[in-house]
């Protein structure tokens, strides 16, 4: 595809709606200078100076996807009755994400992944401790139907649906079922962001597996194209997925694409590995814009390309970080 071809298919990232179904969760990073160890116990003693709060998990796909539609993403998932529950609510809100469909559970805690760092003078901050603020059991009957029937009564107003699946309890099976037929019914692409049991997701459109989870489904190492071919094709089959999108780190993406009776294989490699800061939240990114892509009418090829270059960027960054339609006119037009 041409420059002014890609250039007008990133434009069509704005129209799409989408529904972002999974765990949600809020990551807190607090920062501190180092001033001296404690009297009370051999720790040290932290300068509280800023405390960030970002969206992590689900939400981070949901801010993805936020950030390029201009406000057409929203989100579905539960979260506690806390002040993280409160807060999860309002940055959600602020970065143009609809929260009408999240369920309040009042026997979880709102998942909360709190950094505590310290820099001394002149030297770079360093993570000292993680706090994780979270409830892993599946949703109860009762929460799991409030979700299903938000599922069952808001799916027709949007293009795609997401998955995201952080193994926090939100995703059971029957609400994958659920949205999994609702998809169908309403001829609407359903993708899912998962790392492990894949089997759940079986029907779905398309998933964006990393190679190492990959490889655990198909039950043996990609070596080569040879074995790479063999396991996206056992994937696609096994799973009876349409699309399947493999992220391979440094060797780029794989993408398999049921066609008929015949599977489709393409490969593209990794556009930035020079600037690797951080991989956090990759992932993310690159099912936001890869659905947005699907749902925007583009084919898949061009969706695998709008993501792995959207993937190039975020990985420059520290943490969790989101991009525009004008950060990806940015790096094609380079």
């Amino acid at each position: 595809m041409q420059k002014k071809e890609l250039i007008k298919a990133i434009y069509k990232l704005k129209e799409p709606r989408i529904l972002i179904i999974g765990d949600f969760a809020l990551d807190e990073m607090i920062y501190g200078n180092t001033e001296r160890i404690s009297r009370e116990a051999p720790v040290l003693i932290l300068e509280h100076y800023e405390t960030k709060k970002i969206l992590g998990a689900a939400s981070n796909t949901a801010h993805n996807v936020s950030d390029i539609n201009l406000g057409k993403a929203s989100a579905l998932g539960v979260y506690g009755d806390d002040y993280y529950g409160s807060q999860l609510l309002k940055i959600l809100n602020e970065n143009n994400i609809n929260t009408d469909l999240m369920v309040l559970d009042k026997t979880r805690k709102t998942t909360t992944k709190t950094r505590i760092s310290g820099s001394c003078s002149q030297s770079i901050t360093q993570q000292i401790v993680r706090i994780d603020r979270q409830t892993k059991t599946p949703l109860d009957s009762e929460i799991e139907q409030r979700v299903i029937e938000n599922i069952r009564k808001s799916a027709k107003n949007f293009d795609g649906i997401i998955l995201s699946d952080y193994h926090l309890g939100c995703l059971t099976q029957n609400v994958i079922n659920a949205a999994i037929e609702e998809a169908k019914k309403h001829n609407i692409i359903i993708v899912a962001d998962i790392q492990k049991d894949m089997e759940k997701y079986k029907g779905v459109y398309a998933i964006t597996p990393n190679q190492p989870d990959s490889e655990k489904q198909a039950g043996f190492f990609i070596k080569d194209n040879e074995s790479l071919k063999r396991a996206g094709e056992k994937l696609l089959k096994d799973l009876e997925l349409q699309k399947l999108l493999l992220t391979r780190g440094e060797n780029g993406m794989a993408l398999f694409e049921k066609k008929g009776a015949n599977i489709e294989f393409t490969m593209v490699p990794a556009f930035n590995k020079k600037e690797v800061f951080d991989v956090t939240g990759a992932g993310d990114t690159v099912v936001a814009l890869f659905t947005l892509a699907l749902c925007a009418g583009l084919s898949a090829k061009v969706a695998m390309n709008i993501a792995n270059t959207a993937a190039s960027i975020v990985i420059k960054y520290f943490g969790c970080h989101t991009i525009t339609i004008e950060d990806l006119i940015n790096e094609v037009s380079n």
